[in-house]
């Protein structure tokens, strides 16, 4: 039997939104006939693949008594989902996966320019369902979800054995609507329980500004994902900076997900030369697909890329080109580490299988998979940066010693309140530092944390990492380009 496949996606992460499943962004890539690979082949181009016969007579038979002989009767769609599900999950690979027909619908519409939902990316990582990272101005980001945190239940029910699109299915729900996360982070004995309002999700992926340093300006781009119009934008916030003369540029990919091959192809052709290619898709029989930059020279001005643990696939691929083909700077720390190639194959009733068929190469021919690439300058951000999440359900006062008492102590010592002890006990050293910052917070002077507390402490700590001069490893790429 004939069927269309469509073309080549790479799935970093999804986005969880209502109605359905998003991936992480979609990259278009050129598919190979017969495992060889193809130059020719057009992006975006659909390719027919005929299937081989293939001897089924043991399912067939077990279809068969199942369907005539079991004591009851049996849906014949479930037989088969179920028997699709089966063989996909002898693969234990948490990439590829079944989508029913909803499901696959919600993915084809994962490029809406906005979603309602929580505004994360969630992946399968050594058969936990962690965060890739929080969506910038996101419910998600505002309830202070991080990434790597490890979401263990869902509203009281747990995730185990959950594939990544029904763990988005229950994530998923109307704007308005509250989602109650257990989560597990490093650096927490226990698990916190994390509350997001889902909300209307915008995708604004480029944001540009110029920084000035000793005499010079400095042109930033910041990147939060590579969709469909990504490259366009790049493109025009590009031609507007270096109208302004600027000295050197700063691309932020920092908590990027991930996204089009196609967008970031674009990006690429205008800061990459064509000396190496800027990657180079795998099959399993190891033929490489090369694609090149046509640029023949680089920009006149340095370029540095910041990077941090929430940058995966695209993101990775475009700060791979840009160390491994021009040489230049990656200031941050070690990225996320997804390299696997991933074809959905629509089914004739709607619904779809997700396959993995190849993985991406950088310049260099280093798979970077599960291991991130590495920056040429480690630049760690300020503790309160990753700070945990403060959400209480009654007061905390002296003698108590528990984990919300750990937590708020982490934060009173970020901002600068001394609670002399990060261990979770409320002594009297944390409850001074409780009064000062009620004081200074104009709130009632009483050495308790109370709800209003908490949350004055949250609100300070966003506003502290939002200020840029805070931001060390922006900060450490504007003085980079001293000269």
């Amino acid at each position: 039997m004939k069927r269309k496949w469509l073309v080549v996606i790479i799935v970093c992460s999804f986005l969880i939104g209502v109605g359905g499943t998003y991936s992480g962004i979609t990259w278009i890539v050129p598919y190979w006939k017969n495992n060889t690979a193809d130059n020719n082949t057009d992006a975006g181009q659909e390719t027919e693949i005929t299937s081989e016969n293939t001897s089924l007579d043991k399912v067939a038979k077990a279809y068969d008594l199942i369907q005539n002989s079991y004591i009851e009767k049996v849906d014949e769609s479930k037989l088969i989902q179920g028997a699709i599900q089966g063989m996909i999950g002898v693969l234990k690979d948490p990439y590829s996966v079944y989508m029913d027909k909803e499901t696959a619908a919600s993915f084809k519409d994962s490029m809406d320019s906005s979603f309602d939902g929580i505004g994360a990316q969630i992946a399968i990582e050594e058969g936990k369902l962690v965060i890739i990272s929080p969506i910038k101005n996101s419910p998600a980001e505002k309830a202070g979800l991080k990434s790597k945190d490890e979401i263990i239940n869902i509203d009281g029910k747990s995730v185990q054995g959950l594939d990544l699109y029904e763990a988005s299915s229950k994530i998923r729900g109307k704007k308005g609507t509250v989602v109650k996360l257990e989560i597990r982070r490093n650096g927490l004995a226990n698990p916190i329980n994390v509350s997001v309002t889902r909300d209307e999700v915008p995708i604004m992926t480029v944001f540009s500004d110029v920084k000035k340093n000793a005499g010079q300006k400095i042109g930033y781009l910041e990147i939060t994902s590579f969709s469909e119009g990504t490259a366009k934008d790049f493109t025009a916030e590009l031609k507007y900076l270096e109208q302004q003369g600027i000295d050197g540029l700063i691309v932020d990919v920092r908590g990027n997900p991930g996204g089009m091959l196609l967008s970031v192809q674009e990006i690429l052709g205008q800061l990459v030369t064509d000396k190496k290619p800027f990657v180079q898709i795998a099959d399993r029989e190891g033929n490489k697909n090369p694609y090149y930059s046509e640029l023949k020279k680089s920009k006149a001005y340095p370029i540095t890329v910041l990077i941090d643990e929430g940058s995966a696939s695209a993101s990775e691929i475009l700060a791979a080109a840009l160390k491994e083909v021009n040489g230049n700077t990656l200031i941050g720390v070690k990225t996320f580490g997804k390299g696997t190639v991933q074809q959905p194959v629509p089914m004739d009733d709607g619904s779809n299988i997700k396959l993995t068929m190849a993985k991406w190469l950088t310049p260099d021919g280093n798979w970077i998979h599960g291991k991130g690439i590495e920056p040429t300058i480690e630049v760690a951000q300020p503790a309160y940066f990753h700070a945990h999440t403060l959400q209480l359900e009654k007061d905390l006062v002296k003698d108590m010693n528990n984990e919300d008492v750990k937590i708020a102590q982490e934060l009173l010592k970020g901002l600068g309140y001394g609670p002399g002890r990060e261990d979770g006990y409320f002594d009297e050293q944390t409850e001074r530092a409780v009064r000062a910052f009620q004081a200074m917070a104009k709130l009632p002077v009483t050495g308790k944390i109370t709800v209003e507390t908490s949350e004055k402490i949250m609100d300070t700590i966003i506003a502290a990492v939002q200020e840029e001069d805070n931001d060390l490893q922006l900060q450490v790429a504007i003085k980079s380009f001293n000269k």
